[in-house]
């Protein structure tokens, strides 16, 4: 699903008018999981032509947001550790 996802936002890309080397570097090397190329994709269908600028401002919110959220994961599963430490000793 992911791959499809990622071959449909290079293709919005490209069909939008945006250069084919900056389309392929947004889709296939930043914006490559299905959680961040649907949020990308629901970006462009929301805001007609945004500015290269606005598009890649776009793309880096979306990956700040994925690594916030990867990080909460990450803290949420060193606490569980812990807890049980706590609960049943090393």
């Amino acid at each position: 699903m992911a791959l499809e996802r990622t071959e449909e936002l290079y293709r919005l890309l490209v069909e939008r008018g945006y250069p084919e080397e900056l389309c392929a570097e947004i889709a296939y090397k930043h914006m490559n999981t299905d959680y961040t190329a649907t949020r990308m994709l629901g970006y462009l269908y929301r805001v007609s032509n945004p500015k290269i600028k606005d598009l890649v401002d776009e793309m880096l919110a979306i990956l700040s947001d994925r690594d916030q959220l990867v990080q909460k994961k990450e803290l949420e599963r060193a606490q569980a550790v812990i807890n049980e430490i706590y609960r049943n000793g090393l």
